[in-house]
């Protein structure tokens, strides 16, 4: 896609350069404060840098954006972009005005796409990935790392399965070269107008998988459960604390007339929802932890009786479905020692089920 590929200013380049060699996830300039990088969810000023002033937040912005961006940014106060930087990343970028000064927040998007293995996912997800038809929902906070899980699990049928998978992103952060599937990524603001517009042309591209990005309103929601219906398997994003709360959620923006139908659809297209976090790592890095409720039989009517609430009694009994409460990823994460009880701690909404220690030690056949 030649169009994300322009020259940035010499600063940016420098600060990027900066923020990669301590692996770091984002860049934030400010007015008033130096530029300030965010490691392991920690932000910092970058060594040796001054206050920005106005003119240098407005003058860096104006490094990576093109003339035909710069025009967008003049006649808004908020404006997402991407750009890729040298052969290491992409950088996912946010300018935006506070008390009528301009600020930019930038992510670093590493170009190599982590596998499942590479991040933990639970089994169950690989299995539900590889099948042909479904919606499967990733629920969290920002940041909570939803891109990098869906960009691995899209790899993952990219490299295994000769279909034709579409996304509809804003903006693109992994690029997917094609393996044995042919990826189109559609940008919006870029390659399509709005949502809406790629949403509704989306179906006569001919799409096996199709991944929605987030799903913002009623339209989208709709969409996605229709295209899961007819056959296809559907990614799809949510901004929830837990993974029964979003099902209830989802439903709730529709009017109350239509809640029954929007129950059932949802019942039938489900395949499964992902609720995770990011955890700082004892000595340094993130790891997810993951809460995974899969449409079983029980599940589903539930959802068709709109009786979300009672979905985590389902979660919490049902690890022979594949089913995992954050909990029990949290549980298991502080056994390895890979993050402390503090932490898991803090991320739970149930913290009297974390284990913190192996229960019971068990000999043969475990």
């Amino acid at each position: 896609m030649l169009h994300h590929l322009h020259s940035i200013g010499d600063r940016v380049d420098q600060l990027l350069a900066a923020l990669w060699d301590v692996r770091g996830t984002d860049l934030m300039l400010t007015v008033g404060l130096p530029p300030m990088i965010r490691v392991d969810g920690t932000l910092a000023p970058v060594a040796g840098q001054s206050a920005l002033t106005r003119d240098d937040t407005d003058a860096l912005l104006s490094e990576v954006l093109t003339p035909e961006q710069r025009d967008v940014w003049e006649g808004s106060h908020e404006y997402d972009f991407s750009f890729s930087w040298r052969e290491h990343a992409r950088i996912r970028g946010n300018a935006f005005t506070q008390r009528g000064l301009t600020a930019v927040a930038l992510r670093m998007i590493p170009r190599h796409v982590p596998t499942p293995d590479d991040l933990g996912l639970p089994p169950v997800l690989r299995e539900l990935s590889m099948k042909h038809q479904g919606l499967i929902l990733m629920t969290g906070p920002t940041g909570s790392g939803k891109s990098t899980t869906l960009a691995s699990l899209i790899d993952l049928i990219n490299t295994n399965r000769g279909c034709h998978i579409i996304t509809v992103e804003d903006p693109i952060e992994y690029v997917h070269d094609h393996k044995m599937a042919a990826v189109n990524q559609r940008e919006v603001g870029t390659d399509t107008e709005s949502f809406h517009n790629a949403l509704r042309s989306v179906l006569r591209e001919d799409p096996d998988v199709l991944l929605v990005g987030e799903m913002r309103d009623l339209e989208s929601i709709q969409f996605a459960l229709t295209v899961a219906e007819t056959g296809h398997l559907v990614f799809a994003t949510l901004h929830t604390n837990d993974t029964a709360q979003s099902l209830g959620r989802m439903i709730d923006v529709f009017p109350a007339e239509q809640q029954a139908q929007i129950r059932v659809q949802l019942a039938a297209a489900l395949s499964c929802v992902v609720y995770q976090r990011l955890i700082p790592r004892i000595g340094g890095g993130m790891i997810a932890a993951y809460e995974v409720l899969t449409a079983t039989p029980a599940v589903r009517n539930l959802i068709k009786e709109g009786k979300t609430h009672q979905l985590r009694n389902s979660l919490v009994t049902g690890a022979q479905d594949g089913m995992v409460t954050l909990e029990k990823s949290l549980s298991h994460l502080i056994q390895a020692g890979i993050v402390s009880e503090e932490e898991a701690v803090a991320r739970s909404l149930y913290p009297k089920d974390i284990e913190a220690r192996p229960r019971f030690a068990v000999g043969v056949g475990q």
